[in-house]
């Protein structure tokens, strides 16, 4: 229970850290998002600004009133971001937190299909690899995989995007759903939204299994020296049972950590694909954010994405022991 308890802490801690964080990079850096909005309202009210209403104008954004200490500014930001409050856009002129929170569900499906697809075949492919570990097969796959490692998501996307979207015009070049149809609980709708996800989908999951696949194969080799796996042979069973049954789930439990700590990763990828694609995720409304100096969105989306990561350590640290029982107590030990 204490370390429970030390880790929830700590996580706590870490978030409370970002959101300090992001508050001095609006306040307290010179020529920072405060200061850029303070100028660029006294700027649009050529010279005759109501230095009040200028200020009211940066705290509605920004959850920062100039006027007041730095202290009580600091207070008032921590207490308004902690209750979901994060400022108002300056490009959209909308609550970040609606903003953000309607892209949301976007993101994390498509990158947690991605995700999911990715870490499937990667597991089965690598499970396959390691059994028939050395033959043609084997090295046939790790070549192959090495090759598409090296391909870069996006330069994936680009070229996806290109010649089946423009070329062919076999898939949507943009969008998360057709401009016809409307959000609802029909089939229509999810076949659509599939459809425009195909691409962007695509080329995450043809340039990242093969991370998971190599990593399978090592652990899984690992696993085919135990004498379990001798009996089993002995007994006749089938390569295929031997392999996912025996083979993939034993080797799978050290994977599980990266698995979790993927599901918050994710979200920093989603930046340049959601870009590409014009896919309206939190990505895309960060990227969008950079180019029209939208502090409080880019702001949001940092904390949002640092949320993301901690929770998903946090969730694969608390709930590995439960998954491998030869994890126990504070300490990690391995018996």
């Amino acid at each position: 229970m204490n370390y429970f308890i030390k880790r929830i802490g700590q996580s706590v801690f870490t978030i409370f850290a970002v959101v300090s964080i992001s508050f001095g990079l609006i306040r307290l850096l010179p020529g920072g998002p405060a200061a850029q909005l303070r100028a660029q309202l006294i700027q649009d009210s050529a010279g005759a600004a109501d230095m009040e209403r200028v200020n009211r104008l940066v705290e509605l954004h920004t959850n920062i009133q100039p006027s007041k200490p730095v202290w009580e500014q600091y207070v008032d930001y921590m207490v308004a971001v902690f209750q979901g409050d994060l400022g108002e856009s300056l490009w959209h002129n909308e609550p970040v937190s609606a903003i953000l929170g309607e892209a949301l569900p976007w993101t994390v499906f498509l990158m947690g299909t991605s995700l999911f697809i990715s870490f499937v075949i990667g597991i089965a492919l690598g499970a396959v690899m390691a059994y028939y570990e050395g033959s043609n097969f084997d090295v046939s796959a790790t070549s192959g995989i090495i090759l598409l490692n090296s391909i870069p998501y996006y330069i994936a996307a680009v070229v996806l995007l290109y010649f089946l979207g423009y070329q062919m015009q076999v898939f949507p070049t943009g969008g998360h759903y057709g401009s016809g149809v409307e959000p609802s609980l029909s089939i229509g709708f999810f076949r659509s939204v599939l459809y425009h996800s195909v691409l962007p989908i695509s080329s995450m999951v043809i340039t990242s299994f093969g991370g998971t696949a190599i990593a399978m194969r090592g652990n899984a080799i690992s696993v085919l020296g135990n004498d379990y796996l001798r009996v089993a042979r002995l007994r006749g069973l089938r390569d295929r049972r031997i392999t996912m049954e025996y083979v993939a789930r034993n080797a799978l439990l050290p994977m599980y950590t990266g698995l979790m700590m993927s599901i918050g990763m994710v979200f920093g990828g989603s930046v340049i694909l959601e870009e590409i694609f014009t896919y309206p995720g939190v990505g895309y409304y960060m990227f969008q954010a950079i180019g029209s100096r939208d502090y409080p969105v880019l702001m949001g989306s940092l904390i949002l994405i640092t949320t993301a990561i901690v929770i998903g350590i946090l969730i694969a640290d608390l709930t590995y022991g439960k998954i491998d029982p030869r994890v126990r107590g504070e300490d990690r030990e391995v018996y």
